[in-house]
């Protein structure tokens, strides 16, 4: 009886959980016009020996330097702000994590290891620094910018005596995983809100009845070069701050 309890809790957590991942990716595309597709996401892999595995990545790569949080079927061209498409991919994927393809008109990010993230962020509120959305993981932290240019982000690092390797940039081309999605690292949460998501999948579209507009604004981002010293500062020395990418 305890386990039919069990699993009838574990079936709803995973619907309630769903719905949380369809209801951020529409409010991304259609509410904020934020580009998405669906991760890869994780899986269990096979053991030949019969041993309890942990989660790893579900693409084919062994050595996933970002498991579950990356693109795979379909690539990162395939990100859409369509509603059709976004409700068609996570329908058929509901596990699958939202990632936001960054640049263009997009938000582009400045990711750097959580506790240089918890330091840069109490840096920035000392300052007074207005601060857009930030992504946490239990690794790494995501600063949200406004959208910048390769050309202009290479003037700024340039003029840096150092960039510390810990400091990544999600910019054109880029992609970032967003909440609520979960990856091989943990849960993927909101540190900084973006703003209110839709209360249900349903409702992005009825907020788009009233002359077609959107229930909200896409949520406002500083320049990135507000903050990318103070970015720099806290990531210098921080723990993490190899070149292996981990979300």
């Amino acid at each position: 009886m305890r386990e039919i309890l069990g699993r009838r809790r574990r079936l709803r957590l995973r619907r309630k959980e769903a719905t949380a991942r369809l209801d951020a990716a529409l409010t991304c595309a259609t509410v904020w016009q934020w580009p998405v597709l669906p991760g890869v996401g994780t899986a269990r892999p096979a053991d030949p020996y019969g041993e309890s595995a942990g989660l790893g990545c579900a693409c084919p790569e062994p050595d996933c330097a970002v498991p579950g949080a990356h693109p795979f079927d379909p690539g990162l061209l395939a990100a859409t702000t369509d509603e059709r498409m976004v409700r068609w991919w996570w329908t058929n994927r509901p596990a699958a994590p939202v990632l936001l393809a960054t640049g263009g008109r997009a938000p582009c990010a400045v990711s750097l290891p959580a506790v240089a993230g918890a330091r840069a962020l109490s840096a920035l509120d000392a300052l007074g620094m207005r601060l857009g959305p930030v992504v946490a993981t239990p690794t790494r932290w995501s600063l949200l910018v406004a959208p910048y240019t390769l050309e202009r982000l290479g003037e700024l690092l340039y003029a840096k005596d150092w960039v510390p390797s810990s400091l990544r940039f999600h910019g054109e081309g880029g992609y970032l995983v967003l909440p609520p999605s979960r990856t091989d690292a943990g849960q993927v949460r909101w540190e900084r809100p973006a703003g209110p998501l839709a209360t249900s999948a349903s409702s992005v579209s009825r907020g788009r009845v009233e002359g077609g507009t959107p229930v909200a604004a896409s949520p406002w981002l500083p320049d990135v070069e507000a903050v990318l010293d103070a970015l720099v500062e806290a990531s210098t020395g921080a723990p993490g701050g190899g070149s292996r990418l981990a979300y």
